[in-house]
């Protein structure tokens, strides 16, 4: 089944590109008004004294390429339906519509449609007295035996290099021959997860769980190879390899870092920071990203490309634009770290030994480890799949001090305070200061000469007063109230850890979650699921029977 935002498939393209009109911040875009068909995107500030930059293709690559055309870049973009090349018609029109007695430069990725509907329309433009020449771009590298190597993200740096020598007033021959030396020192690779979704279409699933696809095409073409890994060292080390080997000894590059559409900011981060400690940052001396600039659709890919540097190009990458889609370009500098004080803790604590009392703690920490992907799961269903992970992050910190011998286990108040404090440093999101809070002011409560089970129910009372959730709400706190409420009326463990037991599978059947994230979920979504920290509460004192 098709999963794509859209109202109607055949409206699509001409629908996006409204937004972009509308989304430009200059209000310097329109559309040339020849019918639905023919989808021209020109600059409406544009006065032909200059050469016209023309680029297009099929959509689906945005912001390629109408988020390309303002001043500094391209003068018009020729959009294709989705990963269609444009009728000759429409890139003839943009060419009769923009150019002038400077004439006007094709920028063109090297797809069989593309070359033959923009050939065709510029010898037709010639024949009709325009002065039109075409450029190819062909920086993919993944194929290196392809006698006709595609043309994918380094396109942008070409439209930016190319639109800035128009703006200042070059002429056509030196437009074409500037753009033809970026062309040429222009060298991209692309990896992908898996392939775009097609609008209206089922996905094709071939690249299978943990694998990656080197050299993917932007339309979701099979690859060269496929890779057993997912790991971004590896794969930036496999392509910076290869990206290397374009490039002269000793020469400087400028880097982009390209979303193919479906990777997040972190990833992006990741994989710029990879690129940025392997051997070919020796030759980036800028950079630019990561950003989407050409992209294929939802293609969960990113790509690498390179460009060999000289001066001209640094000036022109450099230059301000008024577009859309363009991301600036800066200096490769080195991470720095500034003088910062620590905050050091104030607790000190001596370590003592209690063989009870270090059982206990054992048999919960290693309970909570052994349930991490069983939470994790669980929590997916209801929240944001990471309850597992948080509580075996604070387990495994207190576990690991009690293999040190570093826990105060003969001291409880000096034990739960400084448990208190580790949960709160290793524990992410608002769980960590939750049981922080609660084995904080267990300990409190322990020196002024409470019991242990009222301790704890003290603490958890706190919890209860900061976080805000109550019995009923569906969160831990239905299967711990009940459990500590047994062991202060005197009842034993056993009898504690059935209330637990009881406590939680009451969550499964709440129908509204009264805080944490499954506050946020329908009926539906949380019905028959038990919360994850009510049923890791159970877990625990189950493991403690």
């Amino acid at each position: 089944m098709s999963q794509f935002l859209m109202n109607e498939k055949n409206n699509l393209v001409n629908e996006a590109i409204e937004g972009v009109l509308l989304s430009t911040p200059w209000h310097n875009l329109s559309r040339l008004d020849l019918g639905e068909d023919i989808r021209v995107v020109v600059r409406n500030d544009w006065d032909k004294s200059k050469v016209a930059l023309i680029s297009g293709g099929g959509s689906g690559h945005e912001p390629a390429h109408a988020g390309f055309v303002g001043k500094g870049m391209l003068t018009a973009a020729v959009c294709g339906d989705i990963f269609a090349s444009p009728s000759v018609d429409a890139v003839l029109s943009a060419i009769i519509n923009v150019t002038g007695d400077a004439g006007c430069l094709l920028i063109v990725k090297n797809y069989t449609g593309d070359r033959l509907n923009f050939g065709l329309a510029a010898e037709k433009a010639r024949a009709q007295g325009y002065r039109v020449e075409m450029v190819m771009v062909q920086d993919d590298i993944a194929l290196p035996e392809n006698p006709q190597p595609r043309g994918i993200a380094g396109t942008a740096l070409i439209h930016k290099i190319a639109g800035f020598a128009a703006e200042q007033g070059q002429s056509l021959e030196q437009v074409k021959t500037l753009a033809q030396r970026a062309i040429k020192a222009t060298a991209s690779i692309g990896v992908a997860f898996s392939t775009c979704h097609i609008p209206g279409e089922r996905r094709d699933n071939r690249v299978k769980e943990g694998e990656s696809e080197l050299g993917m095409g932007i339309h979701g073409e099979p690859g060269v190879i496929t890779l057993d890994t997912q790991n971004s060292t590896q794969l930036v080390s496999i392509m910076t390899q290869k990206l290397a080997s374009s490039l002269s000894s000793g020469t400087k590059a400028v880097l982009l870092v390209n979303n193919l559409g479906g990777f997040s900011m972190l990833e992006l981060a990741l994989v710029t920071r990879d690129v940025l400690k392997s051997p070919l940052a020796a030759q980036v001396s800028h950079l630019i990203g990561p950003a989407t600039l050409v992209s294929a659709l939802d293609m969960k890919g990113f790509s690498l490309t390179v460009l060999q540097v000289e001066a001209a190009f640094l000036e022109a990458l450099k230059a301000p634009v008024e577009v859309l889609g363009w991301a600036p370009i800066h200096a490769v500098e080195p991470v720095t770290t500034l003088t910062s004080e620590r905050v050091v803790s104030q607790l000190e604590v001596t370590p003592s030994q209690d063989e009870q009392a270090a059982q206990v703690v054992s048999r919960v920490a290693q309970t909570l480890i052994d349930l991490e992907a069983e939470l994790n799961a669980l929590d997916a269903k209801v929240g944001d799949g990471d309850t597992g992970s948080t509580f075996a992050a604070g387990a495994r910190k207190v576990k690991s001090a009690l293999e040190a011998r570093q826990l105060p286990l003969a001291d409880l108040p000096s034990l739960f305070a400084l448990v208190g404090e580790q949960l709160a440093t290793v524990m992410g999101g608002s769980s960590g200061v939750l049981m922080s809070i609660m084995f904080t002011a267990a300990g409190q409560h322990l020196t002024q000469g409470g019991t242990l089970p009222e301790a704890l129910k003290q603490g958890l009372e706190q919890m209860k007063h900061y976080g805000g959730a109550q019995v009923g709400h569906r969160t831990l706190i239905d299967a711990l109230e009940p459990a500590l409420d047994a062991l202060v009326a005197g009842k034993t463990l056993a009898e504690a850890a059935e209330a637990a037991a009881q406590g939680a599978e009451a969550t499964a059947q709440m129908q509204k979650a009264g805080a944490g994230r499954a506050s946020y979920l329908n009926q539906q979504t949380l019905d028959g699921v038990k919360d994850p920290g009510a049923y890791a509460v159970e877990k625990v004192f189950a493991a403690l029977v």
